[in-house]
């Protein structure tokens, strides 16, 4: 008997997980579905693989038939600039078409009337939830790199909720019209290894109230109202340099960009993967256990401004991953210390552990919908592990790897171990189709430093990990982010399997996009995964005195728009958005 049903002409195939949804096998708070969680068993230590799962959703099983659904995606329209030069506005502009790739196949005429639904999901990525006072942040940077520092950083947690906010609205795919069984973050999620930004990011996710505030809890703490001329001060008369390229005076800013919002949640299952910036402090220094950097994190003191040639020879180390343990970046510090300015404490502040980044995703207040862990499990932490494996459908299972290096450095790569086990999982699961989730892409994983916890072990680079997906016909693709940029790769591997590469843009950087995901059969020997992307819930016109949240989220994306420096080509080009990308049928 065929597991999946196929249906012509306007309507989808649909899994036999929503039949389970349809006759009431899980119900919820929020309705019946059918999206998988995995049991406690199903986490990555070495040797365990995925199994069957219960089914939790909050999705309400749709009526039949099922029809695309592409209000608010990047299908029905975009945000847009208006006009060439200085501060520019956002306005409704067309969408963006969808591109078949027929790369690594043929496409085969009347596909669509017999395609059946095998899965849909959401991507989110680089979300970088940032604590904007946190003292250990390199915004001083900007003296000798314009880009180092963004002016909307202070909104990062107002412009995530409004990415939930559309998620949430999203009432089935943008082309097989099927439910969304979950969504994944592929890391990044928080910016500085703080406590503070990995609370605001499980509360986001799963819903709560959020003061994105540290330090005196009266009022903003930072470089934004420091009267330094090259960060953009907007409450204060100062002609800094954002505002001579035309960035607005608006008076009340500072005072809402840290006051109580609310995160609605998820409606649907959510799962994690780990990113660079989530295990390293600034993304690229092993010095947990650095007790004056710890101190420095909580403490009173702040340092916002170097000189030019100071700030390229700190971006200089960080880039060439010329200390990557940050022994240089502690003294660098410790010789700013009278140039520091006074904050106000807090212990909220304190980098977190990998264990604890597992546990805090464990704590039942940041479930949500789940499932419980969001991936990870107790066996996560008794192995010190962050990878896990877990059944998407009864035809499709996913794979969360760790890409970061714990030796330090920005870029990535993997262990034996997790090599290893990743060569299993997809062996022991031969039967089902697969997706791989990461943080790092392919070309980004060459970072080859010993984990200082397994000093002893080999880390394996992206081609490396390419080779062995490469052994297993039926992954169709690796989803991740890191680059902030759509690009998708076709791979076609000497070991037979072929697949695709989908890196998906930040959600800190223009244009701040999130990506669905469908796969589908189309009985014909051949496989389409659609990509779709999609907008926060915004509007795309800024009003300046609407200081609300949904005000300020919507200026969260204009600004990141005019950030100075800001790459303009991180869009991607049209056949790296919204696509229609053809597999053969392993």
């Amino acid at each position: 008997m065929s597991r999946t049903r196929s249906v012509a002409g306007s309507g989808q195939g649909i899994h036999r997980r929503s039949v389970l949804a349809a006759t009431g096998a899980v119900a919820l708070a929020g309705g019946v579905g059918y999206a998988l969680r995995p049991s406690d068993s199903q986490a990555a230590t070495g040797t365990q693989q995925a199994t069957e799962a219960v089914a939790a959703s909050s999705r309400q099983a749709p009526a039949a038939p099922l029809a695309p659904y592409t209000k608010g995606t990047t299908v029905a329209n975009v945000a847009t600039p208006r006009g060439a030069s200085g501060y520019r506005r956002l306005g409704d502009g067309p969408g963006w078409s969808r591109v078949v790739r027929s790369d690594l196949a043929a496409p085969q005429s009347g596909r669509a009337g017999r395609r059946t639904a095998l899965a849909a999901f959401v991507q989110l990525t680089d979300l970088h939830i940032i604590d904007a006072q946190h003292p250990l942040r390199l915004e001083y940077l900007r003296s000798a790199d314009i880009h180092a520092w963004r002016p909307h950083e202070a909104l990062t947690v107002q412009g995530a909720i409004a990415l939930v906010e559309r998620i949430n609205a999203l009432r089935g795919a943008p082309v097989t019209g099927a439910p969304l069984h979950f969504a994944m973050t592929t890391g990044d999620n928080t910016d500085n290894n703080a406590k503070s930004e990995l609370d605001w990011y499980l509360k986001i996710m799963s819903g709560g109230r959020i003061t994105p505030n540290t330090g005196d809890p009266r009022r903003y703490e930072g470089v934004q109202n420091s009267g330094l001329k090259q960060y953009w001060q907007p409450d204060a008369a100062v002609r800094d340099s954002d505002k001579q390229a035309g960035f607005p005076h608006l008076d009340g800013f500072l005072k809402a960009a840290i006051r109580e919002v609310r995160s609605p949640g998820l409606n649907l299952p959510w799962y994690s993967t780990v990113g660079n910036h989530d295990t390293l402090p600034m993304g690229c220094y092993a010095s947990h256990g650095d007790s004056y950097l710890t101190e420095l994190a909580v403490g009173g003191k702040k340092l916002m401004n170097v000189t030019a040639a100071e700030a390229r020879q700190l971006q200089a180390q960080i880039k060439q991953a010329a200390d990557p343990k940050g022994v240089r970046y502690h003294d660098f510090l410790k010789s700013h210390a009278r140039s520091m300015r006074s904050v106000t404490p807090d212990e909220r502040r304190a980098p977190f552990t990998p264990a604890e980044y597992v546990e805090a995703h464990l704590d039942p207040a940041h479930r949500g919908l789940g499932p419980a862990g969001h991936g990870y499990s107790s066996a996560n932490l008794d192995a010190g592990t962050q990878y896990y494996a877990f059944r998407i459908s009864d035809d499709v299972i996913g794979i969360s790897l760790d890409t970061t290096d714990s030796g330090g450095h920005y870029e990535g790569s993997i262990g034996t171990a997790q090599l290893k086990w990743l060569d299993k999982t997809l062996r022991d699961n031969k039967d089902s189709y697969a997706v791989i989730f990461s943080h790092h892409t392919s070309k980004t994983m060459t970072n080859l430093r010993s984990d200082p916890a397994r000093p002893d072990e080999r880390r394996h680079d992206g081609q490396e990990v390419l080779a062995l997906l490469g052994g297993h016909p039926r992954v169709l693709a690796w989803v991740n982010g890191h680059i902030h940029k759509n690009v998708i790769t076709p791979h076609a591997l000497a070991g037979g399997g072929s697949f695709w590469e989908i890196s998906t843009a930040s959600h800190v950087d223009f244009p701040q996009l999130a990506r669905v995901i469908e796969l589908t059969d189309n009985k014909d020997g051949t496989i389409s995964l659609f990509t779709t992307l999609v907008e926060s819930s915004a509007p795309h016109r800024t009003d300046f005195s609407d200081l609300s949240q949904t005000g300020l989220a919507a200026l969260y994306r204009e600004l990141s728009l005019n950030a100075p420096g800001a790459r303009t080509t991180l869009g991607g080009d049209p056949k790296d958005r919204n696509t229609e990308l053809v597999l053969k049928k392993a």
